[in-house]
């Protein structure tokens, strides 16, 4: 019951956020997503290649 309620809690709280950010978020412009998109690359590689790291020792 307990997973149900945090379940329905987090959808919750996704779909406010979701609405909130439609209606008060601007569109990136290009610059700024393309630098957001390489931060993100960089991040996701740190973190795939420490959670290898981790496994492995």
């Amino acid at each position: 019951m307990n997973l149900l309620t945090i379940l329905m809690l987090l959808f919750a709280t996704l779909a406010v956020i979701v609405m909130v950010t439609e209606k008060y978020g601007k569109p990136m412009d290009n610059e700024k997503q393309a630098k957001w998109s390489k931060i993100i690359m960089v991040l996701v590689f740190a973190l795939i290649l420490i959670r290898i790291l981790k496994e492995l020792f």
